[in-house]
């Protein structure tokens, strides 16, 4: 079996209280049904721990209209730290987090209407898709896309994890990555200009290089339903006026302030890692063995892109389907790149937590 991406899985948010952070995520974005909630001590992250285990408390939940979830992220042993500059556009790691809305202008209006701080108006990059973006209370930046595939309808102007916009130092150099790694293989746009809609965005009076990417072929694997579709945004800072570009997790650690990582949804890892291995992206980190996250178990594994962007990749061996009724499925059994019945899927909402 060759390895299988069936999309994005989560993307980590470090946070200073994940309980806080999880209750604003649930009123305003929807990522309402949780899928773990632990408290545990992170020891297999040494590289970007500051060589120590940490302890750490956190919660993973999704929104049932489609999308990838949210890995909230805490840390307990030490308090987390924010980034001691201002990121813009063009800094190197996640710059915003994308997710996915049925109605671009309709979820702009409600949002400003709820006093949340929308940054730019609703608008369109050559053919790409109408979105906005807007911060929330801890600083941290979503992209709200219109999107047209939904795993299920719950009448919500917003869904889950779409995507994520990356600032990168030679978007020639990131695309074996993101294209041939990921499979994002079709480039929906590729435009550099000043961008008059993110004048007021940190960074975006600058001439920027973006290009769009997407995949064109269909996802595969137990989830690949509700995750959906995704896209990737690349971000090259074109004209630096004095402006040095920096890592946006420059002398921090993974599980400080801000989108630690981006986690996808794969099957087949062994044969991930020797394709890493061929692309010249290593894993740097490999769980190997399965590893818990409260009463789900997968294996886990970590690579850089080249500017030292975190990707996750899990292989979910068991997962809750409904927990309180002690529903659990052995993903190990399940033949390569099938998809889970749709109703198997939305069994999982009955868990949500408003």
């Amino acid at each position: 079996m060759e390895y299988i991406i069936s999309g994005i899985q989560q993307i980590g948010i470090g946070v200073t209280d994940a309980d806080q952070a999880w209750s604003w995520y649930r009123q305003q974005f929807g990522t309402d049904v949780p899928v773990f909630s632990e408290r545990a001590e992170a020891g297999l992250m040494l590289p970007y721990t500051g060589g120590q285990p940490r302890n750490r408390y956190a919660i993973m939940a999704v929104n049932m209209q489609g999308g990838g979830g949210f890995e909230i992220w805490q840390y307990t042993c030490r308090e987390p730290q924010a980034s001691d500059f201002e990121v813009r556009l063009g800094d190197f790691g996640i710059f915003a987090c994308k997710l996915k809305t049925p109605d671009a202008r309709k979820a702009h209006q409600q949002f400003q209407q709820s006093g949340l701080r929308c940054l730019t108006p609703v608008h369109q990059v050559e053919n790409g898709p109408a979105n906005f973006f807007l911060e929330d209370p801890y600083g941290n930046i979503f992209q709200l896309v219109e999107a047209e595939d939904w795993f299920q309808d719950r009448k919500q102007l917003t869904g889950g994890v779409y995507g994520a916009v990356i600032g990168v130092s030679d978007i020639e150099r990131a695309l074996p990555l993101y294209r041939d790694l990921l499979g994002y293989d079709e480039i929906v746009y590729d435009k550099t200009a000043t961008f008059r809609e993110l004048s007021q965005m940190p960074g975006g009076q600058l001439p920027l290089r973006r290009v769009l990417l997407r995949h064109q072929q269909e996802r595969k694997g137990a989830l690949a339903p509700l995750l959906g579709h995704t896209e990737i945004e690349l971000v090259q800072l074109q004209s630096q006026n004095g402006r040095m570009p920096r890592r946006i997790f420059e002398n921090r650690l993974w599980g400080d302030l801000g989108f630690i990582h981006l986690c996808f949804d794969v099957q087949g890892m062994d044969k991930l890692k020797n394709r890493c291995a061929e692309l010249g992206f290593p894993f740097t980190v490999d769980s190997e063995n399965s590893f818990d996250m409260d009463e789900a178990a997968g294996r886990f594994s970590y690579i850089e892109d080249p500017d030292g962007t975190l990707i996750e990749f899990v292989e979910i061996h068991k997962m809750p389907i409904v927990k309180k009724l002690g529903w659990f499925l052995n993903l190990k059994q399940r033949p390569a790149g099938k998809a889970l019945p749709r109703w198997m899927i939305k069994s999982m909402g009955l868990a949500r937590v408003k």
